[in-house]
């Protein structure tokens, strides 16, 4: 059964519409800014983030809808409820009978409500504790307040996979309704920033430390990269059966052809580029395509020497050396368990467009990368076909592909 994309809706550090988004790529300036409130940490070094500025949610949610919302929650339901209306499903009642379903996870829920529980158990003070802290903080915490807010009634798939959990959320979603079990999904991921995050990267010495010029960095494949940047936000998409989609006479954005997932099964944090490869291949095998097919390969490429090199080599064993490819983490920064959701937007709306936005801050590429077509400035490319890879914590590695209708 064929899988159509049929809306989406994000939250970024560019703004919450793909028109931001867009502006934010052309304009050729990453959004990571210093954070000076990070100074009071003890031994943190790194003070770089692209936050998402003056957030607040939408002034129609009322206080009841709110109560169980932590950021990480009010980003995903504010980007489902815009994918609900792109795809012209937001007012219908019939989403309500359990025809659809959602998809969707980040690295971890809300830590202001994990701290609060904390300091419960540490100090013995739950003045910050309330009825709802824990579901601010349960790992499913997007998935269920999407499905409470919408009145969605299918299944719910939590996909709290670190750095895979949006691509996770888009694949799992993409097999439902592939093989019959559901005609409708919503399927994404989110994250809100923390320094609890920047903490754990900064321990593994893979923070970029370019604090005095944070427009920079990151900077993925380059000679001279340092190490990642975190950032924040969501991106939800609706996928649909073809039947379901007919029946409502609506338009689809794309379609997703092909979904590959693999563990290394070797080491936590230690990336693996054979079962990288291994990825891609299965996400090709699955969308019955040839490799060179595909026109563009959106990498996950952290601007970690590790990473940026295995999944150089993967790409490049499978592709050749004359493939596409860039990283909108140079951009965005890395928004962990949003950048599947995120990236998967702007690969399905580069494609569509037929220009591809290039890596930021690629100066002179590491000689250890394989040999790749990096992007260096925006390109005019014509393809059917794009891939998007995202690899994270636990050897897990995952591959989307879609079709550019």
């Amino acid at each position: 059964m064929r899988v159509f994309v049929s809306g989406y809706g994000l939250v970024s550090a560019y703004g919450n519409s793909w028109q931001e988004f867009k502006n934010g790529l052309q304009s050729g300036k990453n959004a990571v800014c210093y954070m000076p409130e990070w100074e009071k940490y003890n031994e943190l070094t790194a003070y770089l983030a692209a936050p998402v500025q003056d957030y607040a949610p939408p002034k129609e949610w009322s206080r009841k809808q709110l109560r169980s919302l932590g950021r990480v929650s009010q980003y995903s339901v504010q980007a489902a409820g815009d994918a609900l209306k792109m795809a012209g499903l937001l007012d219908d009642e019939s989403i309500k009978d359990g025809k659809m379903g959602v998809a969707s996870g980040q690295s971890t829920g809300s830590t202001d409500a994990t701290a609060a529980m904390a300091k419960m158990i540490v100090d013995n003070d739950p003045s910050g504790v309330s009825a709802n802290t824990y579901v601010k903080m349960m790992p499913h915490t997007t998935a269920a307040n999407i499905a409470i807010f919408y009145g969605l009634k299918g299944r719910v798939i939590p996909t709290s996979s670190a750095c895979t959990s949006a691509s996770h959320a888009l694949g799992y979603a993409y097999e439902a309704i592939k093989f019959g079990r559901i005609p409708m999904m919503i399927a994404g991921g989110a994250e809100e920033l923390c320094v609890s995050e920047v903490y754990t990267f900064n321990l593994l010495y893979a923070t970029s430390l370019k604090n005095s010029t944070p427009k920079l960095t990151p900077s993925p494949f380059d000679a001279q990269r340092d190490g990642l940047v975190i950032g924040e936000g969501a991106g939800m998409l609706v996928l649909e059966s073809e039947e379901s989609l007919m029946k409502r006479g609506a338009t689809p954005i794309a379609e997703i052809v092909g979904f590959g997932s693999t563990c290394d099964g070797t080491h936590i944090t230690k990336p693996e580029s054979q079962t990288m490869k291994m990825a891609m291949q299965l996400a090709l095998d699955d969308a019955g395509l040839r490799p060179d097919q595909i026109g563009y390969v959106n990498a996950h490429a952290t601007a970690t020497k590790a990473g940026d090199i295995a999944e150089s080599i993967a790409i490049n064993q499978i592709f050749g050396e004359n493939i596409a490819v860039s990283s909108l983490k140079s951009y965005l920064g890395h928004t962990l368990g949003a950048c599947g959701g995120l990236e998967s937007i702007a690969s399905i709306e580069m494609a569509k467009q037929k220009l591809f936005y290039p890596n930021l801050n690629l100066n002179e590429v590491d000689p250890l990368c394989a040999k790749l077509d990096y992007l260096t400035k925006p390109r005019e490319i014509s393809c059917e076909y794009v891939i998007k890879n995202n690899f994270a914590f636990g050897g897990i590695n995952t591959s989307l592909i879609f079709k550019n209708l």
